[in-house]
């Protein structure tokens, strides 16, 4: 399944981050396949999409940063599997 991670975080925390950031260059636990991460310029904000069956590797990747950073993760669908989806709410409804 595939998933968007969110992070944040305060500005006093940007300098542990970079160094940890750095020193483990951002690697996904066991269990967690990175597709893609994005960061914004100029603060502590990004968004990453990862794939992964494993509630405990996801909850290993927020844990992770979680002394740092604010985290969201939501489970997400590519356009393909929402259109299957909702095609198969509108045939039930018929």
């Amino acid at each position: 399944m595939k998933f968007i991670v969110q992070w944040s975080g305060l500005p006093t925390a940007e300098n542990a981050v970079i160094e940890r950031f750095m020193k483990t260059g951002g690697q996904t636990p066991e269990g967690v396949k990175l597709l893609g991460r994005w960061h914004a310029i100029g603060g502590l904000h990004g968004v990453a999409i990862v794939e992964s069956d494993d509630p405990q590797a996801m909850a290993a990747l927020t844990l992770d940063w979680g002394d740092l950073l604010t985290m969201s993760v939501f489970p997400a669908m590519t356009d393909e599997d929402l259109g299957a989806a909702v095609g198969k709410y509108q045939a039930a409804r018929q």
